[in-house]
């Protein structure tokens, strides 16, 4: 394919319009520049002609993105660089150009951003390899690689598939555009900051390198952007890939391979993309499930959403807790679940039920509530006036009676294990 024309592909009508249409979709927090996503439409009518006639000039100069700081589950922080809008725009119609020419390049084992690839595909796909026998894991984990990407590799990368030097510039230029930390300038000498509608193909162009070594060493391995995994027949063969690899990592492609974080283990023992594996006896073969941190984080946010103290009303809760179970349950839907599913169900119709004993306030107004809900008058004003903590009132007895798994149902409450039965993949 010729690639050495590609900015009239770039700045094309019909290519600016996706790449408007795509950064208005994706909304973000505003740049350096403070313009929001809904002012693009009219800087661009007025900026438009000029900004396409110094893109071809190479003489546009694309602004420092603004540094923003998320903090890590297990510690530390993510550094995020959040573009201005302009430069997003620019980004987004320079990544649609190149995306198919790279697409046909990349590996059929790497999944992220990538389109029509998810996170489940090469959990499915490492699930197989498992299976095959190949049940030595080699966990790399590469340390700060948004952060450490080595521009000129970068760069000798790019250059060997795109031949369009008005391309090339740009992306250098975004290479280099640096980063405002607290209102300082910072040269951006190394990385292509997360947060850039860039940055993920940028990504895979490196880590394409590393797909191609792998392949060509015969390994089997799935890749979700910097997330990587090898799967080998033996703890010997496991320990001479870690240090073949990371060597590669290290000496070709100029990242840091976290050894504290990157190790050899058995399915049991790792945490990929959120998910856990076990080898189930009755069906001989591993299987994947929710891992026990992801669990956790569920957990916590569940507790925020049912919190007593929460200002706001009970269906408003409800609303937000179905959100929440609907996204969790279409990402881990390819796990075993039911078990776990059907507990949360439980503890989440418990919280919901404290909630709804505060809401009524009063020891009167608790037992006119009960009794209207089905619960006997003797029962209803024996647990409405005695004095317990809310969690004893609501752990069973009447409550359970008066506000049953079909009452939250009907309230709109929707229900994690019928959810899961009707999308699961594995059940």
């Amino acid at each position: 394919m010729d690639t050495s024309s590609l900015m009239e592909q770039i700045l094309s009508s019909d290519n600016l319009n996706r790449a408007y249409l795509q950064v208005v979709r994706n909304k973000g927090a505003e740049g350096v520049d403070g313009m929001k996503y809904t002012e693009l439409k009219e800087h661009l009518a007025k900026n438009g002609e000029n900004i396409k006639e110094q893109l071809r000039a190479r003489k546009y100069k694309p602004q420092p993105v603004r540094r923003v700081e998320i903090p890590k589950p297990d510690g530390g922080v993510r550094n995020l660089g959040v573009p201005t809008v302009t430069d997003r725009f620019i980004q987004q119609a320079i990544a649609q150009v190149l995306t198919p020419i790279y697409e046909e390049q990349f590996h059929d084992h790497s999944y992220g951003f990538r389109p029509n690839r998810c996170a489940q595909q090469a959990i499915l796909t490492a699930l197989d390899m498992m299976n095959d026998g190949n049940d030595w894991i080699v966990d790399i984990d590469l340390e700060k690689f948004f952060d450490t990407v080595n521009h000129d590799k970068l760069m000798t990368i790019i250059g060997r598939t795109i031949k369009d030097g008005d391309v090339i510039s740009i992306i250098r230029k975004y290479l280099v555009s640096g980063i405002m930390i607290d209102n300082e300038y910072e040269d951006s000498i190394v990385g292509t900051p997360q947060g850039g509608n860039l940055s993920p193909l940028l990504a895979n162009i490196m880590l394409n390198e590393l797909d191609k070594e792998m392949e060509k060493r015969g390994l089997n391995f799935v890749r979700y952007a910097d997330d990587c995994i090898i799967m080998v027949g033996s703890e010997m063969s496991a320990n001479r890939v870690m240090r073949n690899i990371s060597r590669f990592i290290e000496e070709k492609l100029g990242l840091k391979v976290n050894m504290t974080k990157s190790e050899v283990d058995r399915p049991s023992g790792l945490k990929y993309l959120g998910f856990g594996f076990y080898f189930d006896s009755r069906a001989h073969q591993f299987k994947a499930k929710p891992h026990a941190k992801s669990v956790a984080k569920f957990k916590r946010r569940m507790k925020e959403l049912t919190c007593r103290s929460w200002g706001v009303s009970n269906s408003y809760k409800v609303e937000k807790i179905n959100q929440l179970i609907r996204g969790w349950i279409n990402y881990f839907k390819i796990g075993s679940m039911k078990v776990l599913c059907a507990t949360l169900d439980q503890n989440i119709r418990f919280r919901l039920r404290m909630c709804i004993w505060k809401h009524w306030k009063t020891p009167q107004n608790r037992a006119k509530n009960l009794i209207k809900l089905g619960v006997y008058k003797k029962l209803a004003y024996s647990t409405a006036y005695n004095g317990a903590r809310i969690a004893h009132c609501c752990q069973g007895g009447a409550m359970n009676v008066a506000v049953t798994k079909e009452r939250l149902t009907r309230f709109g409450l929707v229900s994690m294990l019928d959810y899961y039965t009707e999308r699961c993949v594995t059940c």
